[in-house]
């Protein structure tokens, strides 16, 4: 459903290791022309890998540098989808075990959605994984080299994104759905 607005020409203005920027002309409803900024990504999944802890379900997290923002943040375990033709469930499960070193007996898919549509045409997922076994890390890149890992009680989530210590979109949307599929809210 496009409500009238047609896309005519783009010219990619840039292309990186993940993401490519292009120039794209579209025409309003009324004729108008415009040109807009798009940012091209191949996509992302997120893990919220859920366990048994002392005071209750907790989620593993990491605490990661993100050069975009200058500092680090806590976040769930997340990675592109840069296999050409892989499997959503696998690159879950990949990106999980690379990065917290957990292999999860259950992994289901919480939600998809685009984290800043207004630019950018990265189409994310969002999954739960339990009934988790440790596995070896396979840590790649000075971010994840760096990265620490942290165990988030679930009920602690809500007044952790009140008090902006969790502020990664995708972290929060996976969070509040892991709570609300797991029966905590």
């Amino acid at each position: 459903m496009t409500d009238g607005f047609t896309k005519g020409a783009e010219e990619e203005r840039f292309r990186g290791r993940t993401i490519s920027v292009g120039v794209a002309e579209f025409v309003a409803p009324d004729g108008e022309h415009f040109e807009r900024d798009i940012v091209h990504h191949p996509g992302a999944v997120s893990i919220v890998a859920v366990g048994d802890g002392p005071s209750g379900p907790e989620a593993t997290l990491v605490r990661q540098w993100r050069s975009a923002i200058e500092r680090p943040i806590l976040e769930v375990p997340a990675g592109t989808r840069d296999v050409e033709g892989e499997a959503l469930e696998t690159t879950a499960a990949r990106e999980l075990a690379e990065e917290v070193g957990l292999r999860a007996g259950h992994m289901e898919r919480l939600a998809s959605f685009y984290n800043s549509p207004g630019f950018c045409d990265e189409w994310s997922h969002v999954f739960l994984a339990t009934d988790l076994v440790e596995v070896g890390t396979d840590l790649q890149g000075a971010e994840e080299l760096h990265m620490t890992i942290e165990r988030v009680p679930l009920a602690a989530v809500p007044a952790m994104i009140t008090a902006g210590e969790i502020v990664d979109a995708k972290t929060i949307i996976g969070l509040l759905l892991a709570r609300q599929r797991l029966g905590l809210d």
